[in-house]
């Protein structure tokens, strides 16, 4: 087994339907941030205490949280309010917001150049609004905003090839978006299985890992787009993340509820940990080699320490 549970931490009960989205770590803390979608908030953990600590309010259907280390920052996506925030990781802060696409979800961020990439899924009655926009993070300003061909899902920053990778899910692809000026539209690298979801990227080894609807985790090369590796998964995927460390891969799957566990260096399943049923999304510690796992049914965060 490479994950060895810690333990749980009890979180605040749900307001409303919703449970929990998308969460990150702020390393030198070891504070994890996560999406509260019930209760339009983010609760903050403190994860060498095993503790949680706070919840930043006022942030209406919030889908998901990213960190920037470097900068000291916390960016998130209110789906219900077509924002984003962006506020400091200390306590009680002040929540900068800026006026996004239509139900921002997946955040990227290049730190060089303080460029947030917000990617929307749109809305279905209104036409064009599937995009994705870049904001100028110090000036605090929106200052592009480019079309693509539907919903989108999660999206990373590659320092390398200076892009974006957004997925989409129908039709199936991964929009490749320039980072530097001018701000446009790269390349389209066309997936053969349905529902690009979560998404992660290994630097040092070129490959992007795109775990789908359809129940598939694809390695892909991140500089041609073939295909390199494709292992079958338990259910519909929503968060991954990987681990450089360790070479692994983890994917939250909600039903049944189980993180699947992949090594990266061959790609193959290690291990599947049964979590709780509609855990769909997970926080990676790349600094502890910690997981941990929403629980929506009891409002809780389970932790999870890996091991070589």
């Amino acid at each position: 087994m490479a994950l060895r549970q810690l333990g749980f931490i009890d979180l605040p009960a749900h307001a409303k339907a919703g449970g929990f989205d998308h969460a990150a770590v702020h390393q030198p803390t070891g504070r994890i941030y996560v999406a509260h979608t019930a209760n339009d908030a983010v609760d903050v953990i403190d994860i060498d205490t095993q503790k949680y600590v706070a919840s930043i309010p006022g942030l209406t259907a919030v889908a998901g949280a990213l960190v920037a280390d470097d900068g000291d920052l916390v960016f998130t996506s209110n789906r219900g309010e077509n924002t984003i925030g962006i506020f400091a990781p200390s306590e009680a802060p002040r929540v900068d917001k800026i006026g996004v696409g239509v139900r921002p979800n997946g955040l990227a961020y290049d730190r060089q150049r303080a460029r947030l990439l917000s990617a929307h899924v749109g809305d279905p009655a209104v036409a064009g609004s599937c995009t994705v926009s870049v904001i100028d993070v110090r000036a605090r300003k929106r200052i592009v905003d480019l079309p693509v061909a539907g919903r989108t899902r999660w999206t990373v920053y590659d320092r390398t090839a200076d892009a974006f990778y957004v997925n989409i899910a129908d039709p199936p692809q991964i929009v490749v978006v320039n980072a530097g000026d001018p701000i446009g539209i790269r390349r389209v690298v066309p997936i053969s299985h349905a529902g690009p979801h979560g998404l992660d990227l290994d630097v040092a080894r070129r490959r992007l890992y795109c775990a789908c609807d359809a129940g598939v985790l694809l390695e892909i090369d991140a500089d041609s787009g073939d295909v390199v590796a494709t292992e079958p998964i338990g259910g519909v995927p929503d968060v991954v993340f990987f681990n450089p460390t360790l070479d692994r891969m983890y994917v939250a799957i909600g039903e049944p509820g189980v993180i699947e566990v992949f090594d990266t260096s061959r790609l193959r399943r290690h291990e599947t940990v049964a979590t709780e049923a509609g855990a769909h999304t997970l926080a990676f510690d790349a600094r502890r080699n910690v997981v941990c796992a929403f629980l929506p049914a009891t409002h809780r965060a389970a932790v999870y320490a890996d091991r070589a």
